[in-house]
């Protein structure tokens, strides 16, 4: 990487000149694993560029109780395994993989960037850095102006902006004397209020009930405001080892069965949920909402000792005895403590293409799986010829939003793996990836384990069948929601 100073006219300070071939804005989740990959299979320099003072992305906002909702197996940078190897004996998530602690994620990203990144020698780190386009980004702290003759791409690994807690703005009025925190402050209380208000029906706001449950508050105690209810996973389902094989590959072959089969959409999620392949919190209330999160059944039981649910749609203003909600209203008591989880973690993007002239922009290629799709990016950019070629094989898998949006990710999804299927070198490539936790759960089956077999055959025979029923179904959606199964 070479650098040089060049003074403009009327300019108080140099504007240091940068060379690289990789220029990547933002080193959270997605940014790390597409470097990592990039630096295991090619020779390129690389610049990395981020706002905060240590990479992780929003992990370095995280509430300290936060944890991964996916195990920690198949988390983080392909070269660097996050997980311990440990399955929880506590808690409520006993019996299963490990979930890492947003303390053990944040320390883990800092260790991969100064013990991997920077130790090779082949990537510069600017953190506190803020890009202003044009391959120009200014030192917050310092001042500092940097322009990058790039020679290769500008990855753009913070187009799935992250909203959460501690920096989100609420979307609705607050009265001056409400007793109201983020979820951040909530481990800082040092005197009960009669009342908690928890507002949002999102993985932030299970977190939020899930921690006072756990410590020690009465469920009478806590009102819920869930605008939205929403169909989640069963953690169980999303086991990568091999003790539960017939958890997680089982769940596939249900899905798949249930697909095949369903003669409407409603009578598709009642078969997701007849088979545990989906749960919700309450089954008297049609989910409205799917964002991809993991429940265990542990969590699922606590969370419907919460019997005060309000389902009024969103808050649209507090005062300290009131809550007024789009549907209707609310009395509190006078010590009641607002908690808010109103951040939606990902918003609804347009996708755009990955590969774009000598630009990629990272986003999803495999369903709500962010750092694996960033690293199977990284390894289409290092091994692909073309742009043309290149886009073909990184489809965007839409987040989901809407419950409906279940069918068409599942849909893009199942696409983009026939596409893979296709290609053996790709597929020896996800055999080997870490971070793509099923291939090789898949492929390691023992030709004679009957059972296993028996498995992946219903799960197999049924692929074709679910496809064309999918399509089928998305067909009776909205208009806007077939554009988003094609996008």
């Amino acid at each position: 990487m070479k650098l040089h100073n060049v003074k403009l006219a009327g300019d108080k300070m140099d504007v240091q000149v940068l060379e690289t071939d990789y220029l990547v804005i933002g080193s959270g989740a997605m940014g790390m694993a597409f470097v990592d990959t990039l630096l295991a299979e090619t020779d390129a320099n690389i610049i990395m560029v981020d706002l905060h003072a240590k990479p992780g992305g929003h992990w370095n906002n995280a509430y300290p109780f936060v944890t991964l909702h996916q195990p920690s197996k198949f988390y983080g940078v392909g070269s660097k395994e996050l997980s311990k190897g440990r399955i929880d004996s506590i808690g409520f998530n006993t019996g299963l993989n490990e979930l890492a602690t947003g303390a053990e994620v944040s320390a883990y990203f800092d260790d991969v960037m100064n013990y991997h990144f920077l130790s090779s020698g082949r990537v510069k780190y600017y953190p506190m850095c803020k890009y202003t386009g044009n391959n120009n980004f200014v030192s917050m702290t310092s001042g500092q102006t940097f322009n990058v003759n790039v020679n290769k791409r500008l990855v753009d690994a913070t187009y799935l902006k992250t909203s959460v807690p501690s920096t989100h703005t609420p979307n609705f009025s607050i009265a001056k004397d409400v007793n109201f925190i983020t979820l951040n402050q909530l481990p800082t209380i040092t005197k009960p209020p009669e009342k908690y208000v928890v507002i949002g029906g999102g993985k932030t706001g299970i977190d939020a009930c899930l921690w006072l449950l756990e410590n020690q508050v009465n469920p009478d105690d806590i009102c819920w405001i869930m605008p939205r209810d929403a169909w989640l996973m069963d953690r169980k389902n999303t086991q990568p080892t091999a003790e539960f094989f017939s958890n997680t590959i089982g769940a596939q072959a249900d899905q798949m069965e249930a697909l095949a089969n369903a003669e409407s959409v409603d009578d598709l999620f009642d078969k997701l949920e007849d088979k545990g392949v989906l749960v919700r919190l309450d089954k008297t209330v049609k989910p409205a909402m799917y964002h991809g999160a993991t429940i265990s059944q542990q969590e699922l039981t606590q969370l419907r000792r919460i019997k005060q649910v309000l389902r009024k749609g969103r808050v649209t203003h507090l005062d300290k005895t009131l809550i007024t909600l789009e549907q209707g209203s609310h009395k509190t008591p006078e010590n009641t403590l607002f908690v808010d989880c109103s951040a939606s973690a990902l918003g609804e993007l347009k996708p755009l293409p990955v590969f774009s002239d000598e630009k990629i922009t990272l986003q999803t290629i495999r369903i709500i799986q962010p750092v694996f799709s960033a690293s199977l990016i990284a390894h289409i950019e290092a091994t692909y010829q073309n742009d043309q070629q290149k886009n073909a094989l990184s489809q965007i898998v839409p987040l989901p939003n809407k419950a409906t949006d279940w069918l068409t990710v599942n849909a893009a999804f199942m696409r983009n793996q026939y596409i893979w299927s296709q290609d053996k070198s790709l597929q020896k490539w996800l055999y080997c990836s870490r971070l793509d936790g099923f291939s090789k759960l898949v492929a390691d089956v023992a030709k004679d384990d009957i059972e296993k077999q028996a498995i992946l055959q219903r799960l197999r025979s049924n692929v074709p069948k679910a496809m064309e029923n999918l399509m089928r179904l998305i067909a009776t959606l909205p208009m806007q929601k077939k554009e988003a199964a094609h996008a």
